[in-house]
């Protein structure tokens, strides 16, 4: 069974049936007990930083899911998602994130010809070895929506990249730890082999 943080985010649903096309259980949820006794855990979002660390506080989910991810449970963010694991965000100063990761939450720099927010279909330049990619070759498109951007602190935990502007790091992996700032449940087959690799993946 994976669950789904239900915390007012948005974007659960097309989560959700991204997950049951691939034949997965899912249930969404905010109960405490229910993300601790779930196979993996998802936390997707989309919307502000500030906001959404507000409504995870305010439904007593901080505590909740640090210690899901601290118990070794394979954890997927994805968008807003991946923005919260880590430690403060330019969109929102003076307020805390999950702080499970180290990087910072930088908005993505103005520049003549870019749109923001990026919207739209990027391709992405996968680590070797990056287990959620696996079974996927070349430099895939996938689909982002964001205005601010993960500069990640170690290197290593840098799973992929792309270029909008500027260098950023679209998806990250440590040791149970997933996540993608675009959003593969919207990202055709090659979201849901993502999915696929991120459902498959062992304790």
């Amino acid at each position: 069974m994976i669950a789904i943080v239900d915390y007012d985010a948005g974007n659960l649903k097309s989560v959700e049936k991204a997950l049951q096309h691939i034949g997965q259980e899912t249930v969404v949820t905010r109960e405490p007990g229910v993300l601790r006794d779930a196979e993996k855990v998802i936390l997707p979002g989309v919307g502000s930083f500030g906001d959404a660390m507000e409504k995870l506080d305010r439904f007593c989910l901080v505590d909740v899911l640090r210690e899901v991810i601290l118990s070794g449970k394979p954890f997927l963010g994805i968008c807003l998602g991946l923005q919260l694991l880590f430690e403060q965000s330019e969109e929102s100063p003076g307020v805390e994130g999950l702080s499970v990761l180290k990087g910072k939450i930088l908005k993505i720099p103005a520049k003549e010809g870019l749109k923001i927010p990026h919207m739209g279909w990027n391709s992405i330049q996968i680590k070797e070895n990056a287990r959620l990619f696996a079974g996927i070759s070349g430099e895939p498109y996938v689909y982002f929506v964001h205005s601010y951007y993960l500069k990640a602190e170690e290197e290593e935990a840098v799973a992929a990249v792309t270029e909008y502007g500027t260098a950023i790091h679209a998806s990250v992996e440590k040791g149970n730890v997933f996540a993608c700032q675009f959003h593969p449940e919207k990202s055709g087959d090659v979201g849901l082999q993502i999915l696929r690799n991120f459902a498959a993946i062992k304790e």
